[in-house]
């Protein structure tokens, strides 16, 4: 019988499985930016989803202001710092030589990506079914950036071949993330899994409105792909309640 930080690492392997896939879609299909756009709505309402179903109610249970605030603002100011680094680097990055590795955007997405895994470590220390969850939600959310990453990183003239690895090392991110997560996250106190809670909510909901929304709205929507993001919401809200 698996133990359960093993049983959380072998569920772990779907976001994986779905970058590798979002990426391999995209190496090989140029898809619709309308496309795209349906499925960054989809995965922001996945996202959504989670957070206010399954999340939201253990940080409410556990009642503990001071805990909430604090992991709440350090969310919020962690994520902040992150893209204003992303985008000090995108600023300096000069523009790139056909065939060579876009570090700027690489980065960038790495980081993104590894605090997806921590996030995922996070929801396995509440219980299995919002570990389970959120990992259906990332999975969703990485299978749209692996579409988007393999699809700049094709723009920049990079084979099929590197492209594709370039993504695969992106799923090892999350993957290394995740384990790092669920170790440290092993059987902490409600004290600090308040913290950790409430800083895993604000991280996701900046996820949700900085990242998957903006970048679905560059183009202009159609009620199809608004109503993507409502559909990813109650899929899940309905699969909160027989999981």
């Amino acid at each position: 019988m698996l133990k359960p930080i093993e049983h959380s690492l072998l569920i772990g392997l779907i976001p994986f499985v779905m970058i590798l896939l979002g990426g391999l879609i995209a190496v090989f299909f140029r898809l619709a930016k309308s496309l795209q756009s349906t499925v960054l709505h989809f995965a922001a309402g996945v996202v959504f989803s989670v957070v206010v179903v399954e999340l939201l109610p253990n940080v409410i249970r556990i009642h503990r202001p001071l805990q909430i605030i604090s992991g709440f603002v350090a969310g919020l100011i962690l994520m902040l710092v992150i893209k204003s680094i992303i985008k000090k680097l995108e600023s300096k990055r000069e523009q790139t030589i056909e065939g060579s590795f876009p570090a700027t955007i690489f980065v960038g997405i790495a980081i993104d990506i590894f605090i997806d895994g921590l996030l995922v470590g996070i929801a396995f220390s509440v219980g299995n079914k919002e570990g389970l969850l959120l990992t259906l939600a990332i999975g969703v959310e990485l299978f749209s950036l692996g579409l988007a990453t393999a699809t700049a990183f094709r723009k920049r003239s990079l084979n099929k071949l590197k492209t594709f690895m370039y993504v695969a090392l992106l799923g090892l991110v999350f993957f290394l993330s995740l384990a790092l997560g669920l170790t440290l996250l092993h059987n902490i106190n409600d004290t600090a899994l308040e913290f950790i809670l409430s800083f895993g909510i604000s991280a996701l909901l900046f996820l949700v409105v900085e990242e998957l929304l903006i970048e679905a709205h560059e183009i202009k929507e159609t009620p199809w792909q608004t109503s993507a993001f409502f559909v990813g919401f109650l899929i899940f809200l309905i699969m909160g309640m027989y999981i």
